[in-house]
């Protein structure tokens, strides 16, 4: 999976609002992080053996999901009565767009939404990373908008960036809205406007609007996310971590930060089992005839903590390979520097492998985020200037940095 596969994917599919008439191709809750957290449930249910088709209680009811929303989204318990709406709207927005853009396939029973896996290699490339999830919204959102004939106004707002062109855009984008689908007032079309604009602002560096008004700078990445505080909750004073009417703990970020680097290691473990036979990615005495059980941290996580949860930053060894050469006897929190030379020359052809010479496994490596890795943990400003993958001189650089 790359994002020219995920273009063509979208790119197949008539997505024009005038035909389908579905006000939910977008919703309140389909920010960039929470699509990916719905998407990493839906698929961590389907490979645990969860049936198809499912409801939405499905996902969020089960283990996976139960332990994560809270960690993640510093949510309240999924199972209390008070709960239980927030978290059909919360599970329920993602997977009904999911289903809108060809993903996921839903339909009716009785009183019920039943949803079933349509492409699991596009569900599996959404819930790898908040970077895929961000990138699948925006050719997502602009497809939408092409095929509905609305596109042209959107272009001419990034063009003029003022208030009346604003107001213009917005007013028309309520007008189809309410004229096209089963949206009938201007104040749950305004929502769904905000989280059509924003994305596609913070892609194209442009302003957007906050607050119902022009932003008065560029909309960025920390703007369009769920996981932020909502201003109502700031000005009385209540966390993010609370249903309203339900008060509790303040959640701790490290939670959040622990749930991408499990997902990071479960992902790898994942892929390598399956296109490497759960064989280490490092051939050496101590991987002969032994399986890679342990997900190691190249640049370690105590030392560089914001790269550890990328999944580049991850190599599959066997027990034997982490405690003995990785980590000389055993102690963690010391690297042999020596092994870590030959974990990144490993890991940068298997990323170029993936990369390169796919020959039909998923794509689950970014090369940007690898030269981000390695600056970081070489402490270096050189693999960011180098040209889309250009491998031989990410090894020239590794050379250098080692010898």
């Amino acid at each position: 999976m790359t994002t020219n596969i995920l273009a063509n994917f979208i790119n197949a599919q008539n997505y024009d609002i005038r035909v389908t008439r579905n006000g939910r191709w977008i919703d309140q809750k389909c920010a960039l992080d929470a699509v990916c957290f719905v998407a990493d449930c839906i698929v961590e249910y389907i490979r645990n053996g969860g049936t198809e088709p499912f409801q939405s209680p499905n996902i969020w009811k089960s283990e996976y999901a139960i332990k994560n929303v809270q960690a993640f989204f510093g949510k309240p318990y999924p199972l209390k009565k008070s709960t239980l709406d927030e978290y059909n709207k919360f599970f329920r927005q993602p997977m009904k767009m999911l289903a809108a853009a060809g993903v996921l396939s839903e339909y009716k029973k009785g009183a019920t939404i039943q949803f079933s896996v349509k492409k699991i290699e596009i569900l599996e490339y959404i819930a790898l990373r908040e970077r895929n999830s961000y990138e699948f919204l925006f050719i997502y959102i602009e497809k939408v908008l092409h095929d509905s004939g609305l596109w042209d106004s959107f272009e001419s707002f990034f063009d003029e960036q003022t208030k009346a062109s604003l107001e213009y855009l917005k007013d028309k984008f309520l007008k189809f809205c309410i004229k096209n689908t089963p949206i009938n007032t201007n104040v749950e079309a305004s929502r769904i406007f905000i989280k059509v604009l924003n994305p596609l602002a913070c892609k194209y560096h442009k302003k957007g609007i906050v607050g119902g008004r022009l932003s008065s700078s560029i909309i960025t990445f920390n703007k369009i996310i769920y996981n932020q505080p909502n201003w109502r909750d700031i000005n009385s004073g209540k966390d993010k971590n609370v249903a309203r009417g339900d008060f509790q703990g303040v959640q701790e970020p490290q939670k959040m930060y622990k749930y991408k680097v499990s997902r990071a290691m479960k992902n790898l473990r994942r892929f390598n089992d399956t296109y490497n036979a759960s064989k280490s990615e490092v051939v050496d005495k101590l991987s002969v005839g032994e399986i890679a059980t342990h997900m190691h941290h190249i640049f370690p996580r105590n030392e560089f903590p914001t790269i550890a949860e990328y999944i580049e930053n991850l190599i599959a060894l066997t027990s034997g390979q982490h405690l003995q050469k990785a980590h000389k006897n055993g102690k963690t929190s010391a690297v042999d520097v020596a092994y870590q030379y030959i974990c990144l020359i490993c890991k940068t052809d298997n990323i170029r492998k993936n990369l390169i010479e796919n020959k039909g496994e998923t794509v689950i490596y970014n090369y940007q985020d690898f030269m981000h890795v390695l600056d970081v943990g070489l402490k270096t400003e050189y693999f960011g200037h180098l040209s889309s993958n250009d491998f031989d001189s990410v090894i020239q650089g590794i050379e250098v940095n080692y010898q």
